[in-house]
């Protein structure tokens, strides 16, 4: 049997193409193409950006840099100005000094050299300590003062208050013996009187303020016994101290003149101590005082001697 092959014919199927990639590429659908003119309109926004951030950047490192070159010339400029000022007055110096107009160091001193040296010494230790002890000195004789002027004065009050309660009292027993005489009312004696009026203040030292003190330092057994009448006769009057004013005007009177006495008293002691004080203290001020001009003169004196010698051996 033989085997017979048969060709087969089949139809060829067209390809075919709306657009090659020639014509996609050819200028004029490139540029015409949306697509394309978005991305070349955005590619062209950023590098127009770029190139304005760089100019600007551009301009502050310029200007930088002219600052700076700026600067650099204008310290030039001072420095050359400043070497030639240098050199104009290094030109006026006189540069013929001789080896021997030099002064050269000398071992052993001399007796105004010592004296020089030790007046300055002794003038910057007073100087630095005359001062300070000045101040404290102040401050001390301040603080002194007003100790003494507040122990003066409350030593004033106490002996005032205890001369004129013992007038006081006084005075009230012979007021008390010329009203109660017909009476015959008693008086207490001048300690138990003494001891009612313990508590008055030194501001109340008269004989108005002792009356009203022992009226109200009245114990309540005088108010009825032995005593009251007496008892009476200090209410009667702590309440309405006219007829003692009117009567017994020169009783009034010592009462006062006995505290004021007392007051002025202690206060001329104290003003003469502190005014002894001060003097003292004032007189050493002034010592000190003198002893320092006196060495500042002495410093400047030998001071000036020894810069006279310098100037002769350099001429």
């Amino acid at each position: 049997n033989k085997q017979y092959i048969t060709p087969c014919h089949t139809q060829k199927i067209p390809t075919t193409r709306s657009l090659s990639e020639c014509e996609l590429y050819a200028p004029v659908n490139y540029y015409s193409d949306p697509q394309m003119k978005e991305v070349m309109d955005n590619f062209n926004k950023q590098t127009q950006q770029r190139f304005h951030e760089y100019d600007e950047r551009m301009k502050t490192t310029r200007q930088k840099c002219k600052d700076r070159c700026d600067k650099e010339i204008q310290k030039i400029i001072l420095k050359d100005k400043l070497e030639k000022q240098m050199a104009q007055q290094f030109s006026t110096l006189h540069t013929d000094i001789q080896s021997d107009a030099i002064p050269t160091c000398v071992c052993e001193k001399s007796l105004a050299d010592k004296v020089e040296k030790a007046c300055l010494r002794c003038a910057q230790n007073l100087g630095g300590v005359a001062p300070g002890w000045g101040l404290l000195s102040g401050f001390g004789y301040v603080t002194w003062s007003q100790y003494i002027s507040g122990i003066a004065a409350k030593a004033a009050a106490d002996a005032g208050l205890k001369a004129g309660v013992k007038v006081g009292l006084v005075k009230v027993t012979e007021i008390a013996t010329k009203t109660l005489i017909e009476s015959g009312g008693k008086i207490p004696t001048m300690d138990v009187l003494a001891k009612m009026t313990t508590g008055i203040s030194a501001d109340n030292v008269t004989l108005s303020g002792i009356f009203n003190t022992l009226n109200s330092a009245m114990p309540d057994n005088f108010n009825s016994g032995t005593y009251s009448k007496f008892s009476m006769f200090v209410q009667e009057f702590a309440e309405n101290f006219n007829p003692i004013t009117a009567n017994y005007s020169t009783e009034v009177a010592e009462v006062t003149k006995a505290v004021a006495d007392a007051k002025t008293g202690v206060l001329t002691k104290a003003g003469n101590a502190t005014s002894s004080l001060s003097t003292g203290i004032t007189a050493s001020i002034i010592a000190i005082v003198v002893i320092i001009l006196v060495m500042v003169i002495i410093y400047l004196i030998l001071r000036y001697r020894r810069k006279k010698k310098m100037r002769k051996k350099l001429q």
